[in-house]
């Protein structure tokens, strides 16, 4: 099922200020970004040494919830707040750093730690590139 990011985008009725496919892609990403956090979290806790992966689950957990009010924010743009966005897309860059760090340390023996770091980095990456576009 494709993305209706870039339909509702394109059916906002008043000018955004930010470049509608950057906006399109850093949405998708920080949606794809919270979902793989979300389900790494969940399989770390199904490990049988779910003890070595608590910093891991907290950090994904941590990063779903960022990005997941990132995109909410980015979504809305009635009374657009720059500064705010600015703001969350900072934290949120940061926030994906981190949990790709923590997952990267896992990846190696486990699939979804590698799937997770993946998309955190493919999410800091959207939200540093839609940063970089704003005045």
């Amino acid at each position: 099922m494709p993305s209706t990011t870039t339909p509702m985008l394109e059916t906002y009725p008043k000018s955004i200020n930010l470049d509608r496919a950057k906006l399109a892609a850093t949405i998708d990403a920080l949606t794809d970004c919270a979902q793989a956090c979300t389900a790494c979290a969940d399989a770390c806790l199904s490990e049988d040494l779910v003890a070595d992966l608590t910093k891991c689950t907290r950090t994904d957990l941590d990063c779903a919830d960022i990005c997941t009010t990132t995109a909410r924010v980015l979504s809305r743009h009635t009374g657009y707040d720059a500064n705010l966005t600015r703001s969350l897309l900072e934290a949120c860059a940061t926030a994906c750093r981190s949990c790709g760090d923590e997952c990267a340390r896992h990846a190696d023996k486990h699939e979804h730690c590698r799937v997770c770091a993946d998309a955190c980095r493919a999410c800091e990456r959207a939200c540093r590139d839609l940063l970089a576009t704003m005045s």
